[in-house]
């Protein structure tokens, strides 16, 4: 490899100088900084392209627009070369939230950003989804790139993995060495403040979501915002980044809760629940139940806390024929396929102009509890609405949907009678009905 001598010569002073200071190494030791020892070599054989962010994934995984001679899609998928940084999309780690919001912080302020491969070509990894890539960045009214892998590992925000074997390994392990050294962060022994502490897994609503019979048995931790309490449950939903959607969940609170713990469920607020999670057969449906609130204790890491407030749901619009789209969703293990319905279930949706082809009661005939919508295009999609009123104040009858055309929101549920994945509107006012 061709390496530029100037820069060779200053790495070997850095690293004889971290070496001799690691024995003694205190609070007065001398920080090196590893990330701007190094200059992104213009003229070396690796391949090289100048990008800007996508999506942000997490602290070593970026998505980046590309030129589509890199990539036909246009973006590519880019997992920083020798570190890992604590998991925050799945489940969530200690230090991992701090390690996403490092590199989003770097990046989004940096006038330039370069990827750079480990060789001449661009090179997968172990999942063949996500090119290895050195990531460069130019910060704001600066002259020279920083490397933002190195930069994390010297930071304590990530440990280095297969990393000697690498075109700046030296520089990785000599960053690791040291912030470890200075007990920074992953190595300080030290409690994360983004972190909650506890015996229920941390994780987020798409993991809880794409693999619930994991965690089938287990008491588990989520944060999401409430979009709407229905016969003692609510339905919680979060915005995932990578795949531009939402996932949602269920939690069970039963007549369990009063005063203190029924506040944090109030719809609009972002909340962390922790409670087992289980399959509910009579609803065919996955939820978490054992929800608790301890008044004297609201910073117990066992209790339902409030984050925020203030939140609307997100009333996705979709169409019929989005139900049933495909997704690739890529996860640690790599990439999975599903359904859109079945990865949005418990999540908010809005339907606009869809004609009614057909439709019954919901229920008993004799006392019906709503009505049951058929607006299918090419793909069936049922709404169940609850019972309307006309002006007067009197029932709606089934027959003044015949020819009607509807808007609705509503949330995707598993509905056991359709056996299938509805919309259902849980109020009259998310209803409007329009005559052809």
């Amino acid at each position: 490899m061709k390496h530029c001598k100037t820069s060779m010569a200053l790495l070997a002073a850095l690293l004889l100088a971290v070496s001799l200071a690691l024995p003694g190494m205190g609070e007065e030791a001398e920080f090196i900084d590893f990330a701007a020892s190094l200059s992104l070599d213009m003229q070396s054989e690796t391949a090289k392209q100048e990008v800007t962010v996508r999506t942000y994934v997490d602290g070593d995984t970026t998505h980046f627009y590309v030129p589509a001679s890199i990539d036909p899609s246009g973006v590519l998928k880019a997992r920083y070369i020798a570190i890992n940084t604590p998991e925050s999309t799945g489940r969530i780690e200690e230090w991992g939230k701090k390690a996403s919001r490092f590199t989003r912080d770097k990046l989004e302020s940096a006038d330039s950003i370069f990827i750079e491969s480990d060789s001449a070509g661009w090179n997968l990894d172990s999942t063949s989804t996500r090119d290895l890539v050195w990531v460069w960045y130019r910060p704001a009214g600066e002259e020279h790139y920083r490397n933002l892998n190195i930069e994390l590992l010297q930071t304590g925000l990530a440990l280095p993995n297969n990393a000697g074997g690498n075109r700046y390994g030296e520089a990785c392990l000599a960053a690791a060495a040291q912030a470890r050294a200075h007990k920074l962060h992953v190595y300080s022994g030290e409690k994360d403040p983004d972190f909650f502490y506890g015996d229920a897994i941390e994780l987020t609503i798409k993991e809880l979501r794409l693999h619930p019979e994991e965690y089938e048995g287990k008491k588990v931790a989520f944060t999401g915002v409430i979009t709407l309490n229905h016969s003692n449950s609510v339905f919680l939903e979060s915005y995932d980044e990578e795949t531009g959607m939402y996932f949602g969940f269920s939690a069970y609170y039963g007549f369990n809760l009063s005063g203190g713990g029924l506040e944090v469920l109030h719809v609009g607020n972002e909340a962390r629940i922790v409670g087992t999670v289980q399959y509910y057969e009579a609803g065919h449906t996955w939820q978490v139940s054992g929800l608790n609130y301890r008044m004297m204790k609201p910073k117990d890491p066992g209790n339902i806390q409030k984050l925020s407030e203030g939140h609307e749901p997100a009333w996705t619009e979709i169409t019929p024929e989005q139900l049933s789209s495909i997704v690739t969703v890529e996860t640690e293990n790599g990439t999975e396929k599903r359904t859109f319905a079945e990865l949005a279930l418990d999540t908010t949706v809005s339907v606009k102009g869809l004609p009614v082809v057909g439709h019954g009661a919901f229920g008993p005939e004799d006392d019906p509890s709503g009505y049951v919508l058929d607006c299918g295009f090419d793909e069936k999609v049922w709404i169940l609405v609850p019972p309307l009123q006309n002006e007067d104040g009197s029932l709606l009858e089934g027959n003044s949907f015949s020819s009607a055309v509807i808007d609705a929101r509503g949330v995707l549920v598993y509905e056991d009678s359709r056996n299938s994945i509805v919309i259902r509107v849980y109020t009259p006012d998310a209803v409007t009905i329009h005559k052809n």
